[in-house]
C-alpha cells in the first residue's frame, strides 16, 4: 500500500467555506433538537443507544457479534416498503439508507436469532445482508463499496456519494455471517468485493491509511487532512478480523496484525487526562468524545481484548470507565464538547 497522503488531486474533495462551519452549526443543533426536545425517531436516536458487549461472542470464529446491538435489532422505524430501515436526518436531507445503520441492525437482529432461534430476527438479519450484497458499487477508482447517498456534514461536507471504512467493515460483517448461516456464496462474494477498500490506500479509492512509520489506520470519513475517529476504526478492525475468519486470508490476517499494533502504539493520543477524544483533528481544542462515545469506547476496547488478549486495551479500558465515575470530569468533558462544536464542527 503506498501511502494515503500521495496523490490527493486524485481524491474527491469535500466542499467547504468560510461560511459552512456556522451553518453546519446551526444545521447540528436543529437535528439535535428535534430528535432530543420534540420527540420521534431520528438519525440520532438510532445511533445513541447503551453499547454493550456481548460475553457470548466466540473470539475464534464466526458467531454472535462482539457487541449486542440490542437497542438496533428493536428499532421502530421508518422502514422502507420491503422492511429495509431508514434514517430520518429531518430538513432538508430526510430519510435516507445508511449502510452502516443497515449493517447494526443486521448484526443485532442476527445476535437477538442466535440467542433466541427467532425467525423473524432470522429474516430482518437476511434482509439487511440481501440490500448490502445488491448494493455494493464501485467508487471513483472502481473499488466495490457502500456508498451513502446525501451529503453529510462533518468537518467539511462529505458529498453524495461518499463511503467509509466504518460501513465497509461492519458490511463485511454481516455478510460472512450471512454466508455463514445460508452456505449463499453470493454473500462471500459479496465480503470479498467489499474487502478490496483495505488493500487500498485512500488515493487509491481505499479505506486505508498509512503513517511513515509503518503505522495504519482505516478511515471512518475520508477527508483531508485525516481526522483518524477512534470508533470507526475499531470496528472496522473487526471487519477486517471477521474476513480473516472467514476466509483465512493472509492479507487479512496481516491487515489486522498491522491494526491492532496501531492502535495499541497510538491509544495515547486519545487520552485527554480525564476523557477520550473522539478524533484526532488537529484543531487547537481538542475534540473530546460525547458521553456515548466515550463509553462506546469503553466498550470496543473490552471487547477488542477478549480477541488479541493484549491486556493494555483492558487497561485504557478500566482508566477510561473511571472517568465516567466522576461526576466533575463529566461536566468538564460536556463543557469540552460544546465549545468544540461551536468553534469547529
Amino acid at each position: 500500500m503506498s501511502s494515503g497522503e500521495a496523490g490527493e488531486a486524485s481524491v474527491p474533495r469535500p466542499r467547504s467555506g468560510p461560511s459552512r462551519g456556522l451553518r453546519s452549526q446551526w444545521a447540528y443543533y436543529r437535528r439535535v433538537f428535534a430528535a432530543y426536545v420534540l420527540g420521534g425517531n431520528s438519525h440520532l436516536t438510532f445511533w445513541h443507544g447503551t453499547p454493550e458487549m456481548d460475553p457470548e461472542a466466540p473470539v475464534d470464529r464466526l458467531g454472535q457479534y462482539y457487541m449486542t446491538f440490542a437497542g438496533k435489532a428493536a428499532y421502530p422505524g421508518p422502514f422502507d416498503d420491503r422492511g429495509v430501515p431508514l434514517l430520518d436526518y429531518r430538513g432538508s436531507i430526510g430519510r435516507q439508507y445508511n449502510p452502516v445503520a443497515i449493517a447494526q441492525y443486521g448484526l443485532g437482529n442476527h445476535s437477538l436469532y442466535s440467542r433466541t432461534g427467532s425467525d423473524e430476527a432470522y429474516r430482518k438479519f437476511l434482509l439487511s445482508a440481501d440490500w448490502l450484497t445488491d448494493h455494493l458499487e464501485p467508487n471513483f477508482r472502481d473499488v466495490p463499496v457502500w456508498n451513502h447517498k446525501f451529503d453529510f456534514e462533518y468537518r467539511d461536507v462529505l458529498v453524495a456519494p461518499w463511503y467509509s471504512g466504518l460501513a465497509q467493515g461492519q458490511g463485511i460483517s454481516m455478510l460472512v455471517r450471512a454466508h455463514r448461516e445460508t452456505s449463499n456464496e453470493k454473500y462471500l462474494e459479496a465480503a470479498h468485493q467489499a474487502f478490496a477498500a483495505f488493500l487500498c490506500s485512500l488515493d487509491e479509492g481505499g479505506v486505508t491509511w498509512e503513517w511513515p512509520d509503518g503505522g495504519i489506520w482505516f478511515e471512518e470519513y475520508i477527508v483531508h487532512p485525516r481526522t483518524h475517529i477512534l470508533n470507526g476504526f475499531i470496528w472496522a478492525l473487526w471487519g477486517v478480523y471477521d474476513y480473516m475468519l472467514a476466509t483465512g486470508d493472509p492479507q487479512a490476517y496481516t491487515l489486522f496484525r498491522r491494526g491492532v499494533d496501531t492502535l495499541v502504539r497510538r491509544l495515547y493520543l486519545y487520552e485527554w487526562g480525564c476523557w477520550s477524544l473522539y478524533d484526532l483533528p488537529g484543531t487547537r481544542i481538542r475534540n473530546v468524545a460525547s458521553p456515548f462515545y466515550h463509553r462506546l469506547h469503553v466498550v470496543q476496547l473490552r471487547a477488542t481484548e477478549r480477541l488479541v488478549a493484549l491486556p493494555v486495551l483492558g487497561s485504557y479500558a478500566d482508566r477510561w470507565n473511571g472517568y465516567l465515575r466522576n461526576s466533575w470530569y463529566r461536566r468538564r468533558a460536556l463543557v469540552r464538547k460544546g465549545l468544540f462544536k461551536l468553534l469547529h464542527y
